[in-house]
């Protein structure tokens, strides 16, 4: 088999790799944690075993999709942070970010986060703590990154810069999947709070000279 060959095999591989996520993501929208492999290769039009050569297990097709998802958010808080605006409003804009992203998709966010709640006996259930936990520890060392960054924090820099990227994400997952399940204010109100618990040590901090800032 030439190169050629191997590439348009690829390509096309590829593509239909994208094609079975974007049913998934059908699936997870109208069934949420209680999306099956059965309905998900239903929706894609093909048999459960070409799902199964695809991604192997269901807990595969959820590291894939939780790539995509976690992908996509990162960009969106990136963006957040990047954007013109003074320091206050680029956090309140970041904390808002995550969780419109939820809030926008909550049965999404329930199949990654929850999706023990939808096991069924015809499917492998998903061990959550295997699975989400290194979800929010990807968000954790990115936003850790980003602090290391932009902000001076003195001696021990790097370590701090972790402490708060996961601590950060860890509140922002905590009062997003408590917020989501209860409603008990408005997301703006849920905003503003948590960024005045993060504002005095964030306000505080110079930018690293060199960097983007913060």
């Amino acid at each position: 088999m030439d190169t050629t060959q191997r590439t348009d095999q690829q390509r096309s591989a590829d593509r239909r790799r994208r094609e079975l996520l974007e049913a998934a993501d059908r699936v997870v929208l109208r069934d949420g944690p209680q999306a099956s492999m059965n309905a998900i290769a239903a929706e894609a039009g093909i048999t459960k075993p070409i799902l199964y050569r695809h991604f192997g297990d269901k807990s595969g097709l959820y590291a894939a999709l939780a790539q995509r998802h976690t992908d996509a958010l990162l960009a969106s808080l990136r963006a957040a942070l990047d954007a013109p605006a003074d320091r206050r409003e680029r956090v309140e804009a970041t904390l808002d970010t995550y969780l419109a992203a939820i809030e926008a998709r909550p049965q999404v966010y329930r199949f990654l986060m929850h999706p023990a709640e939808g096991t069924q006996s015809s499917d492998q259930g998903f061990d959550v703590g295997q699975h989400s936990v290194p979800l929010l520890r990807r968000m954790g060392e990115e936003l850790a990154q980003v602090i290391e960054e932009r902000l001076d924090l003195g001696p021990g820099s790097q370590q701090l810069a972790r402490v708060w990227g996961h601590g950060i994400v860890g509140m922002m997952h905590a009062a997003g999947d408590w917020w989501l399940g209860e409603r008990p204010c408005s997301r703006a109100e849920l905003v503003r709070s948590l960024a005045d618990l993060l504002w005095g040590r964030l306000a505080a901090a110079g930018d690293r000279v060199g960097g983007p800032g913060f």
